[in-house]
């Protein structure tokens, strides 16, 4: 009987770190079916360059929804970028959060002319093409963030996207910001990105922490309003999260991968470098 308590116990503490948030149907609405491009309409070429003004501006044009990334830069200006560093996407190397804005505004993009955008410029550039394209925000973080740090993050996405006419959800790969968001804007939709337990070790976590990342055991902290699901197959806290009812939704969808598949397995799709339906529900 002990062993059968013990283990009815652990599996209640399991149930408790994983629940995903109440279903809140009315804010899903705008997301529901929708193709979402991600950091903007742009091809392998990079012509325009992923984060610029141009790819944004032509995916909001073409009906898509659009999923970007915020953090900020040595002087807490909020700008538009999707990796920590520098060295794939400019001439510079180092991090994004070490550099000032009047230097890292002047970085060209993929050898283009276009330069990396503050967040409140890209608003108003999807804002002016199309004010209803929804957007999925994605608050970077790294485990060296203090928790003030991110709470000026998360404060300074939440003001600026106060100008924007249009829907909007927040997401994070750390459940301490998704936490922050669940206090500091509790009617704004948020969402946990998750990776698969092989690419967070890759990625430097060690197993526990892997496994946890993976197995959306911060959920307790959060609970999310959906799940944001790498290619791999579910594991069976994603798909516990779904059945409970989280929303699903995909990233990133790529031309080899079956995105017919991906749309009727998701509630909304991450997408980059092809063309599908702006909405598919």
């Amino acid at each position: 009987m002990t062993v059968i308590w013990i283990l009815l116990v652990l599996a209640a503490l399991v149930l408790f770190c994983v629940w995903p948030g109440a279903k809140r149907a009315e804010l899903r609405v705008p997301f529901s079916g929708h193709n979402c491009a991600h950091r903007g309409y742009f091809g392998k070429d990079q012509r325009p360059p992923e984060n610029s003004l141009p790819a944004f501006a032509a995916a909001a044009q073409n009906g898509y929804g659009i999923e970007l990334d915020v953090q900020f830069t040595s002087d807490k200006k909020l700008v538009v970028f999707h990796d920590d560093t520098l060295d794939r996407m400019t001439p510079a190397k180092g991090f994004v959060h070490d550099m000032p804005w009047a230097e890292f505004s002047a970085l060209p993009l993929a050898g283009s002319e276009e330069h990396p955008p503050l967040f409140a410029d890209m608003l108003k550039t999807v804002a002016n093409a199309n004010p209803a394209t929804p957007l999925i925000v994605e608050i970077k973080s790294r485990t060296e963030y203090s928790k003030a740090y991110l709470t000026e993050l998360v404060q300074a996405t939440l003001d600026t996207l106060q100008s924007y006419p249009g829907p909007y959800c927040l997401e994070s790969f750390d459940p301490r910001v998704v936490a922050l968001v669940r206090r500091m804007a509790p009617g704004v939709l948020r969402g946990q990105l998750a990776d698969s337990y092989q690419a967070n070790r890759k990625s430097g976590a060690n197993p526990v922490a892997a496994y946890g990342l993976s197995h959306l055991f911060g959920n307790f902290m959060a609970r999310p309003d959906f799940i944001a699901w790498c290619p791999d197959p579910r594991n069976w806290a994603v798909s516990l999260c779904y059945k409970l009812g989280a929303m699903s939704v995909m990233w990133t969808a790529l031309p080899e991968h079956d995105t017919q598949k991906l749309e009727s397995d998701n509630d909304a799709v991450i997408f980059q470098w092809y063309a599908p339906k702006q909405q598919y529900k």
